[in-house]
């Protein structure tokens, strides 16, 4: 009984996330240009570092912390710091998935909105 009671609990607290207004102007304010700049902008911001972190974060993590030791600036020390923080653990697989779904929305709103384009071109033919 208590799973069941778990899945209508959660059930309603999508309904009232779904029917929230202030949470939908959230999403709508957050959702990338459906063009190729927003697909841009999520391919350098979330896409593209986790590929070099994948790839090359150990290498920049070692360079960093070397350069952080080596520097007398300690903004430059604490830039070095983060940065080695930053790459020490490779890429995220939570950014890179973030990225990736947000392309995917890119996608299906294009395709959402050339789909209804054609429909009003056909109705407009006829």
């Amino acid at each position: 009984m208590g799973v069941n009671r778990m899945r209508q609990r959660l059930r309603r607290a999508v309904r009232r996330a779904a029917s929230n207004p202030v949470l939908r102007q959230s999403v709508r304010s957050i959702r990338p240009r459906a063009d190729w700049l927003g697909a841009a902008g999520v391919v350098a911001f979330f896409i593209l570092p986790e590929i070099v972190g994948f790839l090359w974060g150990r290498q920049i993590a070692q360079w960093a912390h070397s350069h952080a030791l080596q520097s007398a600036n300690s903004v430059a020390r604490a830039d070095y710091w983060l940065l080695e923080k930053f790459f020490e653990d490779g890429g995220s697989w939570l950014n890179l998935t973030i990225g990736m779904l947000l392309l995917a929305w890119i996608v299906w709103e294009r395709n959402h909105r050339f789909q209804s384009n054609r429909r009003s071109d056909q109705c407009t033919e006829s």
